[in-house]
């Protein structure tokens, strides 16, 4: 469960984001405040695990308050102005979020922080079944699930991307979702599956993975969106 609390000095915009935690099962909203300088009070006293924060704030800047407050807490960015993306990441933003906060953004935001903490919470040694050996013609080519984007099927035939290469395996499908079954991985249509973590933008019928449309089958949405919510 992440603890977290939303700042924004709009009632509009707190009233959107307490009802978008609401439907996540892994969020618990513990405050939320109209004022940084409150909510700095409360982050200095209280184990806060995420901040949903406004940047343009009249008392103290949602950019103020994450200098300050450092570390301490994850960070997502909620705001209506675009050109506060930079500054937002150069303090090492988890995320940044476009007013006005669509659910499945907001999900996608808060599945990516969740995901961190848990990587964190493990330890920074790799987990000793976190890669895979592909044949590769006459060669065993490793690879490292946590930088794979997705997988195509091509009949009897995987291709297997990452940000730098691609792999061509003859395996089908089904012998890959066994293989990765126990991480966080799905399929998502007849021919694709997708590292869950990786997924940029999820749209009515596709997703974006490295500005790549991924299609996303109708029998497939329902089971990507529980994950979202409990992975």
């Amino acid at each position: 469960m992440l603890h977290c609390i939303a700042i924004d000095d709009e009632p509009i915009a707190l009233n959107i984001i307490r009802a978008h935690a609401e439907k996540v099962t892994f969020l618990k909203l513990e405050a939320v405040f109209a004022s940084a300088t409150e909510a700095l009070v409360y982050v200095q006293q209280q184990k806060v695990d995420l901040v949903f924060l406004d940047i343009n704030m009249p008392d103290l800047s949602g950019i103020e308050f994450a200098k300050i407050t450092g570390a301490n807490s994850k960070i997502i960015f909620t705001t209506a102005y675009p050109e506060y993306a930079v500054q937002g990441f150069e303090l090492a933003a988890t995320d940044y979020l476009l007013k006005p906060i669509s659910f499945a953004r907001f999900l996608l935001a808060s599945t990516r922080v969740q995901e961190q903490l848990n990587l964190t919470t493990a330890g920074s040694q790799p987990a000793l079944d976190n890669f895979l050996y592909l044949k590769d013609g006459y060669n065993m080519v490793r690879i490292n699930l946590d930088e794979l984007l997705y997988i195509k099927a091509d009949d009897n035939y995987l291709t297997f991307y990452e940000p730098q290469r691609r792999i061509v395996t003859r395996m089908r499908l089904s012998e890959a979702i066994k293989k990765l079954s126990r991480k966080p991985f799905l399929r998502v249509h007849k021919s694709y599956i997708v590292s869950l973590s990786k997924i940029e933008k999820i749209e009515r019928h596709q997703l974006v993975i490295a500005a790549m449309p991924i299609p996303v089958s109708g029998n497939y949405r329902q089971e990507l969106w529980q994950r979202l919510a409990l992975s």
